[in-house]
């Protein structure tokens, strides 16, 4: 799917703002306009990347401002980096969310015991290219870890680029396990600790910390998808999420191709980036 971006705002600002654009220069929202399936048949699915590998800044789809831009989560009035906790710089995949997904609050999963983050379901791209801001990918499901942050279901699904060289030697979990030692490990102890310097407390996982299957995690994609047509269709409460789309037609929160351009016209003109903060840079360290 050909999708360009268009920044608003100044980077590393409270205003700054990523809106994404079809092949026909047409605005659209990336949480409900881009499709989930790149080829359903083979399920290869599309992931917006929110964070490029080793960066901060917590960027990520905005779900309830109109069109759903991508912007920087605010924590305590502050623009939200995430912390290196040693040896990790950043993210360490490429970050970011299936479209077309929504891990309902409303809904206990039957395996966590916990409700879903109201968020789509989060990825980490363990390929080798670092992507960029906005960067729409096509992605090979390979299993996925059961976050509960702050009691919520927060599925983190593991993927590889269809066009990375090495793709076709990924098919499932153990792949990564063997093929990249150390990685899978790595990423259940960033996760753990990510929000500790933040002054929280270690996050936990349902399955013990396992990793689960291909098979159950695209069953459990699927799942949020499903989630998902109830909430564009209006059969879920929306809450304060934004379903305004250009694309999905039987959606009574369907909108012209004009109120989707007024939409960003209303944003602040792209302008020069803030430098980001030299704190950005620190390490942490702790036990394991």
């Amino acid at each position: 799917m050909s999708v360009t971006v268009e920044e608003r705002g100044r980077p590393n600002t409270q205003d700054y703002r990523v809106f994404f654009k079809n092949s026909e220069g047409k605005y659209i929202s990336p949480f409900h306009d881009i499709p989930i399936y790149a080829n359903e048949a083979e399920n290869i699915f599309h992931a917006v990347v929110e964070v490029p590998r080793w960066t901060n800044a917590k960027m990520e789809i905005a779900t309830k401002d109109p069109l759903n831009p991508l912007k920087q989560d605010m924590k305590k009035g502050n623009l939200r980096y995430v912390a290196n906790v040693f040896p990790h710089k950043g993210y360490i995949w490429n970050y970011g969310a299936i479209p077309q997904t929504w891990e309902d609050p409303n809904h206990k999963d039957s395996d966590t015991g916990c409700c879903g983050d109201n968020d789509p379901i989060d990825i980490c791209d363990i390929g080798n290219k670092v992507c960029s801001r906005g960067e729409i990918i096509k992605v090979k499901v390979l299993g996925t870890l059961a976050l509960i942050d702050e009691g919520e279901t927060d599925w983190k699904v593991i993927v590889i680029n269809t066009e990375d060289p090495e793709a076709a030697d990924f098919n499932d979990i153990n792949d990564v396990r063997r093929l990249k030692p150390g990685y899978l490990e790595e990423t259940v102890d960033w996760f753990k600790r990510y929000k500790v310097p933040d002054g929280k407390p270690e996050n936990q996982f349902a399955f013990n910390s396992e990793f689960k299957d291909r098979d159950f995690a695209i069953e459990t994609i699927k799942s949020t998808h499903e989630f998902w047509k109830a909430l564009i269709s209006k059969s879920s409460n929306a809450g304060e999420l934004n379903c305004m789309n250009t694309s999905v037609s039987d959606s009574p929160f369907c909108c012209s191709a004009g109120d989707a351009e007024a939409v960003v016209k209303s944003a602040c003109a792209f302008g020069a980036e803030d430098p980001i903060p030299s704190s950005v840079d620190q390490w942490f360290y702790y036990e394991k």
